[in-house]
C-alpha cells in the first residue's frame, strides 16, 4: 500500500534522501533528437536547489529518468527571516496579495500582518520538503516536454521513488550508484565524460579551482550532530567512484592493482558487498537503506510495523 511522504521522511532518522522520477513516455524523454532535455532537468535541479533548503549531494540525468540525492538543511532554513522565506517562494509561485503588500513594505493591519505569518510558517515548511522540490521539478519540466511534443497528459510515471539514507555506508553506495548510472547504461565511458552528472560537475569544478555553487560539499569529517557536507573527502570519493565503476563494467570484472580506496576501509566496507550494494541499489532497497540499526530506528520514527529493508542491510552492510 502506498504511504503519505510525511510517513517515508522523518528527519529524526536522516537528512539524505535518494529520490528517482521516470518517465511514462520512456523513449521521447531525453534520448535521440531529445538529447537537450537532459539539460534542462539539470538546469531546473540547480535552479531549485537555489530556492529550497535542500542541497544536492549527488545526481544524474539519463535518458528516461534521473536519480537525485537530497540533504535537507534545516540549519539553512533556521537561518531565514520571514522576508527571505517569502522572497524564496515567491520565485516559485507569485504568492498571496498580502505576501507581495509585505513585501513592498506597505502599511498593514496586524490581522493583515497575521494572515502574512501564517502563510510564511506555511512555505518555511515547504522550503525543506522533498515532496514540492519534486513537484515543482516535475511539472516544471513535464510542462516544457508536452510543450515541445505538442501533446498533454501525464509526463512522469506516478510519484517520484523516495528512499531515506540511514548511515555513511548507505549515503556513499546511494552516490556511487547514482554517479555511475550513466556507465552502467553505456552513456559514457568515464565518470568525467558523464554529462549530466554530480560527478563530472565534482571532477570539472575540481580542476578549474572552483567549488560548486549548488552541489553539497564534502566535509571530511564524519558525520555528527551541526556539521553540514558530506563525511567524506572529495578525492576519496573520486577515487572510489572510479574504481567501483571499473569494477562494475562487463570487460573488467577484477580488481584494480594496489590497495582499496581508503573510504572503504575507513567504512568498513567489504569490496564484494560494496558492488552488489552499487549495482543493485534500488532493487536491494526499498524505502530505507543503511546498517540493520539504523533501520529499525527508522522504522520506529517513521511508524512502521516493519522494513523489508532490514534483511537487504543485514546482507550488505554487516
Amino acid at each position: 500500500m502506498t504511504r503519505a511522504r510525511e510517513q517515508q521522511v522523518s528527519l529524526e532518522a536522516t537528512p539524505y534522501y535518494h529520490c528517482v522520477s521516470r518517465c511514462v513516455r520512456r523513449a521521447f524523454l531525453c534520448g535521440g533528437e531529445y538529447e537537450h532535455r537532459r539539460a534542462w532537468v539539470e538546469e531546473k535541479l540547480i535552479e531549485l536547489a537555489g530556492i529550497f533548503c535542500i542541497d544536492i549531494a549527488a545526481y544524474a540525468v539519463i535518458s528516461n529518468h534521473y536519480h537525485v540525492v537530497f540533504f535537507i538543511n534545516t540549519a539553512e532554513l533556521d537561518g531565514l527571516d520571514n522576508q527571505s522565506v517569502i522572497e524564496r517562494w515567491h520565485q516559485l509561485f507569485k504568492g498571496t496579495v498580502l505576501t507581495q503588500r509585505y513585501m513592498r513594505e506597505d502599511k498593514m493591519t496586524n490581522a493583515e500582518l497575521a494572515q502574512v505569518e501564517k502563510c510564511v510558517a506555511e512555505w518555511r515548511d515547504r522550503l525543506t520538503s522533498i515532496s514540492w522540490f519534486m513537484r515543482v521539478m516535475n511539472e516544471s519540466i513535464a510542462r516544457q516536454a508536452n510543450q515541445e511534443d505538442g501533446c498533454t497528459g501525464h509526463f512522469w510515471e506516478g510519484r517520484f521513488k523516495s528512499q531515506a539514507l540511514l548511515d555513511d555506508k548507505a549515503l556513499v553506495a546511494c552516490m556511487a550508484y547514482v554517479d555511475l548510472n550513466p556507465i552502467r547504461a553505456k552513456i559514457a565511458e568515464t565518470p568525467e565524460t558523464s554529462e549530466h552528472t554530480s560527478i563530472k560537475q565534482r571532477i570539472d569544478n575540481l580542476k578549474s579551482e572552483r567549488l560548486s555553487t549548488f552541489l553539497l560539499l564534502f566535509s571530511g569529517s564524519p558525520r555528527v550532530d551541526k556539521v553540514t557536507g558530506l563525511p567524506f573527502e572529495l578525492m576519496d570519493y573520486i577515487h572510489l567512484v572510479d574504481w567501483t565503476g571499473r569494477q562494475i563494467r562487463e570487460d573488467k570484472r577484477g580488481y584494480i592493482d594496489g590497495a582499496q580506496p581508503s573510504i572503504l576501509v575507513r567504512l568498513d566496507i567489504e569490496p564484494e558487498k560494496w558492488l552488489i550494494a552499487t549495482r543493485q541499489f534500488e532493487a536491494r532497497f526499498k524505502r530505507m537503506a543503511g546498517a540493520v540499526e539504523y533501520v529499525r530506528g527508522a522504522v520506529r520514527s517513521m511508524c512502521l510495523v516493519r522494513s523489508q529493508d532490514v534483511g537487504a542491510a543485514r546482507v550488505l552492510f554487516e
